[in-house]
């Protein structure tokens, strides 16, 4: 007589069930790193922001040019810079030169302000930063309402 080895179908159903219980317990707790992920990801791309803005001002003052209308930064990174208060406009050519690595988020500009938007299909529309430079020091704002 030949003797079948393997699961029954009650071990089987039991397996299945311990295993939906784990997963009802583990769901929620993945789709809450969603939300601290992209604000994450806003606030470390505000801090390069203020970061790229207070270097191309102290690149401007250690120039020591008073009208110069851009600085370098390391590796021949040419930016743009007021030629009143040394910080970098808000532009592609200014801001947007000095801050490079901006996968991810779409970016628009419009006179004094610029504003990096995370671009994916679930993300919010408010989930971004915006640099203002209206006023000096320029403005970094971080918009992470329901991110």
């Amino acid at each position: 007589m030949q003797r079948q080895s393997g699961f029954t179908l009650i071990e089987l159903v039991t397996v299945i069930v311990i295993l939906g219980i784990l997963a009802a317990f583990a769901i929620p707790r993945f789709t809450g790193l969603e939300v601290q992920a992209r604000t994450a990801a806003v606030n470390g791309l505000a801090g390069s922001v203020k970061s790229a803005a207070a270097l191309g001002k102290a690149l401007w003052v250690a120039n020591g040019n008073a009208t110069a209308t851009s600085v370098e930064f390391e590796g021949n990174q040419v930016v743009n810079v007021s030629d009143v208060s040394g910080y970098p406009t808000a532009n592609n050519a200014g801001i947007g030169a000095a801050v490079t690595d901006t996968a991810g988020y779409t970016i628009s500009s419009s006179g004094n302000v610029m504003t990096w938007q995370l671009s994916s299909a679930d993300v919010p529309a408010n989930c971004k930063v915006t640099y203002d430079n209206t006023n000096q020091p320029p403005e970094v704002a971080v918009n992470i309402d329901d991110c």
